[in-house]
């Protein structure tokens, strides 16, 4: 039982780790590949509403190492020995996904202007806000509680740029809801990545900053150390951006929406606060475009759909180069736009209350997981240790 049980969850558990560490270090790290996020369209998705993205990564392995040991140990000449991995496989197949509740709707426009927001595109003046103008008017006249932009999706800075305030106004009243935006901000002697619900009024008092910029792609670290080994590329990166520490949250007309900008999809602790913090709907801003003609967008959407699965939420992800997508709590796609293209959507998103398991749970699976991995490692060292 030792090699068939144990084994396999020693390897699924030292896994896990791993994927940990790769997603929290070096400089907050980047946890892009791990294996749970790749079962975004296959049965095993709704296993991370139980046990969270971690856990789910740890039973693929799990399933994968008890399958290898299976045959290793020749079980099919001992049939009833084989019902242990079978059985396993099978109730990650059938396990249906935690319940969450509906609550309502919330009618919500969101737009892809497929505007020059390459960081090496050539641009005039506002012409990011007049593709995201242009692709808007579809929408006007047309009722909605919330319209959303993507990361990126202003030129400047609508807290110094009046000119650009003043469109941002006329867009919310043109659809007579508020205006979820992104831009570029300064604050002092910081700069962030802020996400800014801008009302019919012209202000905008609910924002949100980025909690992860991109090292090396929003700011350098140790910029001296690095700008002596490579200054022209460092050089390229010309803004530092600051973390974030507000709430990923925003609330519109007393629905509380959760937000994550760009790759901060990708951690888990942004999810969960906005999700505990009473989040009926998830918005995901995202700026794709120095992605052009690669899989990155289809990558990251994946990563939305498995958001949607984990919390029982519908998403909204929209980017502004596409792909874009409404996205709903069972990982099913609602409305799509294709990428490179102008456009709007406009959908009732369904929205629900109540914690998943794999909210829950998710970071106490995480430290199981991890300490139990280191354990077994030790355990094992120490076995070997015994027999010399």
């Amino acid at each position: 039982m030792g090699r068939l049980v144990g084994l396999p969850a020693a390897n699924g558990a030292l896994w896990v780790g791993r994927e940990l560490l790769l997603g929290s270090w070096p400089y907050t790290g980047f946890p892009w590949a791990r294996l749970g996020m790749t079962q975004s369209e296959s049965p095993l998705a709704t296993l991370s509403s139980w046990v969270g993205v971690s856990g789910l990564s740890f039973l693929i392995v799990f399933a994968v190492a008890m399958l290898v040991e299976s045959v290793r140990m020749r079980l099919w000449r001992r049939p009833v020995a084989l019902l242990v991995p079978a059985a396993l496989v099978l109730v990650m197949i059938i396990t249906p996904a935690f319940p969450t509740t509906a609550v309502g709707t919330m009618r919500i426009g969101a737009v892809q202007g497929n505007g020059p927001t390459g960081y090496f595109d050539e641009r005039e003046p506002y012409s990011v806000i007049q593709a995201q103008t242009a692709a808007t008017e579809p929408l006007f006249g047309e009722e909605m509680d919330l319209l959303v932009w993507p990361e990126g999706g202003l030129d400047y800075d609508p807290f110094q740029d009046p000119g650009l305030a003043r469109r941002m106004t006329l867009i919310a009243n043109r659809v007579e809801a508020p205006l979820l935006a992104n831009a570029a901000t300064g604050r002092g002697d910081e700069n962030f990545n802020t996400s800014m619900l801008w009302t019919q009024d012209g202000t905008a008092e609910q924002t949100h900053d980025k909690r992860f910029p991109v090292p090396f792609g929003e700011y350098v670290p140790d910029r001296d150390f690095y700008n002596a080994i490579v200054p022209d590329l460092i050089g390229l990166i010309g803004r530092e951006y600051t973390h974030g520490t507000n709430p990923p949250l925003v609330e519109v007309d007393g629905t509380p929406v959760g937000l994550a900008i760009c790759f901060d999809v990708i951690y888990d602790e942004v999810i969960r606060e906005g999700i505990q913090g009473g989040a009926q709907v998830l918005v995901f801003q995202t700026n794709n475009a120095d992605f052009r003609g690669t899989d990155e967008n289809l990558q990251q959407l994946a990563f939305a759909r498995m958001r949607a699965i984990e919390t029982g939420r519908s998403v909204v992800n929209i980017s502004t180069v596409g792909r874009s997508q409404m996205i709903s709590p069972s990982g099913t796609t609602t409305a799509s736009l294709d990428a490179d293209e102008a456009g709007a959507l406009l959908e009732d998103v369904e929205l629900r209350t109540g914690l998943t398991a794999g909210v829950v749970l998710g970071p106490w699976v995480q430290q199981l997981l991890l300490w139990g991995g280191l354990g077994a490692l030790l355990f094992g060292w120490w076995r070997a240790r015994r027999r010399l």
